[in-house]
């Protein structure tokens, strides 16, 4: 009797677990083929998108597309996050974990030269400058992305064993200057409470893999990003008598080189890559008069949490030490911006099955950090996350052929698209089934 009822029991526990592939697997296949049938509309809605770019912080016809729809898909909506973020909310027909999905929303200042027929004609004001605003990060492709997914989503959500969070997040290429904004400020807001998100997840499509391809990177993904600006303040006098003022054209000069030091010689480039960039350079108004003083701005990139903190300390040591040398005084002023994008390790092991199922094993492939930076990572700070790369490189091309994301010349293959959405869908009901 005790052996008959052991084989029962065997028997049914045999057939849960037999039984959880397989709903596993009708789900995906309600993903996949209601994924097929809104790729149309994703793509149109990317193109209308990218007719009509926003900057930072103005993204208010956007965030009403976005709006609109989730609340014709009967998703609950919070409107006015972090100024234009748009919130959804899609409870599930089961309880489980929350889990947030992330799309930014803000065009760049750039001057659109692709051919095509929805290419950008808009134009703006930027930081005093008449400039053309174009998605050439391919924020457009996001929105249209996570939207094709809230479609697919809200047509199932009643197999959904928990809720989804819709994020789409204005000014992750920037705030205007003197204001707050992107997904530091959602957090801020409480983009990720009520209820609280338990993972989150997000994707950035890139010209750097072709059509097809998923790529990620476990742990530090993207850089920390960091500014600084150096004055360098000298002596002015007759470019004739150098010797009768302190140069600071020159100094500056040698703080230049001083600090391309700090990343080739002074740390140790196995742990973690770095990177110190001057990307501008002011002084002097006449060709026979040395000025007073010169300003430099520069970017810091750094993908070891400790090392970041190094490098600003050499970077104050180099610039005052050089200065002195000459004569001369200067004041450095580092202003720290994105964390380091790092992909939560156990996490992201448990989304590649996810990912390998929506593009074919072979179709995604782990990738080296990139000196890049993403506003993500604020997100990930509030809870664990996972980011990957989808690539929209047209077959035709080679990534070095290919414009690079902020490029004027940045073109999305929109075929890649309809992977970005199953993607997304897979890993968001695939963490809410495990969890």
């Amino acid at each position: 009797m005790r052996l008959t009822i052991l084989l029962l029991l065997l028997e049914v526990s045999m057939t849960v677990v037999n039984a959880a592939p397989a709903k596993t697997g009708e789900l995906h296949s309600r993903i996949d083929a209601a994924a097929a049938k809104v790729e149309s509309k994703v793509i149109a809605c990317r193109r209308d998108i990218h007719e009509h770019p926003e900057l930072g912080n103005r993204e208010v016809r956007t965030a009403k597309i976005v709006a609109d729809r989730l609340r014709e898909l009967g998703i609950e909506v919070q409107e006015h996050v972090a100024h234009t973020g748009v919130v959804g909310l899609l409870r599930g027909g089961k309880p489980g974990k929350v889990v947030g999905l992330r799309a930014d929303m803000d065009a760049l200042p750039v001057t659109e030269q692709v051919d095509v027929p929805f290419a950008s004609k808009v134009r703006t004001t930027y930081n005093g400058q008449e400039v053309g605003v174009m998605h050439a990060c391919g924020h457009d492709a996001h929105v249209a992305i996570l939207l094709g997914v809230a479609e697919v989503l809200s047509g199932m959500r009643e197999q959904i064993p928990g809720t989804v969070k819709f994020l789409f997040q204005p000014a992750e290429e920037g705030a205007p200057e003197g204001e707050e904004g992107g997904a530091e400020l959602m957090v801020k807001e409480g983009a990720l409470k009520n209820p609280n998100v338990n993972a989150v997840f997000g994707l950035h499509v890139t010209s750097r893999f072709p059509v097809g391809e998923i790529a990620y990177k476990p742990e530090g993904m993207m850089a920390a990003v960091d500014s600084f600006e150096v004055v360098v303040h000298g002596k002015q006098t007759h470019g004739a008598y150098p010797w009768l003022g302190v140069d600071p054209i020159v100094i500056a000069s040698q703080i230049v080189l001083g600090l391309q030091t700090i990343p080739s010689r002074q740390l140790d480039s196995t742990l973690a890559p770095s990177i110190v960039t001057v990307g501008a350079i002011h002084g002097g108004v006449r060709n026979n008069i040395i000025p007073d003083q010169v300003e430099m701005i520069g970017t810091i990139r750094s993908l070891d949490a400790k090392m970041r903190e190094d490098i600003h300390t050499r970077i104050r040591r180099t610039v005052e030490n050089i200065a002195t040398s000459g004569g001369a005084t200067a004041t450095v002023t580092i202003t720290t911006g994105y964390p380091i994008t790092y992909n939560d390790p156990s996490l992201t092991e448990k989304t590649l099955p996810s990912l390998r199922d929506a593009a074919g094993a072979a179709n995604v492939r782990l990738v080296n950090a990139t000196l890049g930076a993403e506003d993500f990572s604020f997100f990930q700070q509030a809870a664990r996350g996972v980011f990957f790369w989808l690539g929209t490189r047209p077959p035709s091309q080679t990534a070095e052929q290919a414009a690079s994301n902020h490029s004027p010349l940045f073109y999305v293959d929109e075929s890649g698209l309809g992977l970005g959405v199953k993607a997304l869908a897979r890993v968001a009901v695939d963490y809410l089934a495990a969890n």
